[in-house]
């Protein structure tokens, strides 16, 4: 496992890192005894860096994460959450207030069951004011990063403008971190023109969704995803030729999702430990080249096609 430098934040991160959403049953029901195994499978594996969210499973993924976290060694692990998304009886709810900002950091460390987290995150600033979000959240945040509560603190968006005009609109190393998912994949590779702003800045740059929400899988999309047709059309088309050449889509897509040096790290998620164990096969592998440029032919003129979050 190869591991980058997350910004200046001094955290040394594994190139393929562990995203807990599959904790909260997000995509369907958990067994949770393996859950608890697919975290300690991660960790023994070298995974260093943990991402997880009040919103998942609507504290369902901390809480069962943090029954994991009770068996490893705090040193094995950086662990990030996040404020402002949440939810309880199926709604989802969004409050990116300080003062629900800085409640909500205890009420997941003791979800968690730990005293400090080393990154914390405004989760999903599209659907918050993002003068808001610069004026209120990402200062009490800071009030917590400067009382040793926190150790980092960043942001997390699936469109990138949004990221760049927060980080236009703060202090320099207000934002430490950003989190950007389904932009650094076979068929959308817009955080290129991102990285940089970020470098210059001395952010450390997080993706997430190598798959792309399920585009790149060999299971297809779910019923909810918000990529219009003619983006999924062209998906399928993808998977049906690497599966023509014996290579499963999910391993060229994390392969590329972890090969540029320039992003520390990239989340996948699974609460089964066989997928977390088949995640790193992959990434100890070497890329089939010629196979990405393949399947960037057949996605053609849907590369970089847009959708927005739900």
């Amino acid at each position: 496992m190869e591991f980058h430098d997350l910004g200046k934040t001094g955290m040394k991160v594994s190139a393929l890192s562990f995203g807990a959403s599959s904790l909260g049953g997000v995509f369907h029901d958990i067994n949770e005894a393996r859950a608890l195994e697919a975290v300690y499978t991660a960790v023994d594996s070298g995974m260093n860096f943990i991402d997880v969210s009040p919103y998942y499973g609507h504290y369902k993924a901390e809480t069962v994460l943090g029954k994991a976290l009770r068996n490893v060694p705090r040193d094995k692990y950086y662990l990030s959450t996040k404020v402002g998304r949440y939810g309880k009886d199926g709604v989802n709810t969004w409050d990116y207030s300080a003062k629900r900002a800085k409640e909500s950091v205890y009420e997941s460390m003791d979800r968690l069951g730990i005293d400090h987290i080393d990154l914390i995150n405004v989760h999903d600033i599209e659907f918050a004011d993002l003068n808001q979000v610069v004026g209120e959240t990402l200062p009490a945040l800071v009030e917590l990063r400067d009382k040793g509560i926190v150790g980092h603190v960043g942001i997390t968006d699936l469109q990138p403008e949004n990221i760049k005009w927060v980080i236009d609109h703060t202090p320099e190393g207000m934002v430490e971190t950003i989190m950007n998912f389904c932009h650094y994949t076979l068929n959308d590779d817009m955080l290129l023109d991102y990285l940089d702003l970020f470098e210059e800045k001395g952010i450390g740059v997080i993706s997430a969704s190598p798959l792309s929400m399920g585009l790149l899988s060999q299971r297809g999309v779910p019923a909810w995803h918000p990529a219009p047709e003619s983006l999924v059309k062209a998906c399928q088309k993808a998977v049906e030729h690497c599966n023509a050449k014996g290579y499963p889509i999910e391993k060229l897509a994390v392969q590329y999702a972890v090969s540029n040096p320039r992003i520390a790290t990239t989340l996948f998620s699974s609460a089964n430990p066989d997928n977390v164990k088949k995640n790193i096969a992959f990434v100890e592998e070497p890329m089939d080249e010629n196979l990405v440029r393949e399947v960037r032919e057949i996605i053609g003129d849907q590369m970089r096609v847009r959708w927005k979050n739900s």
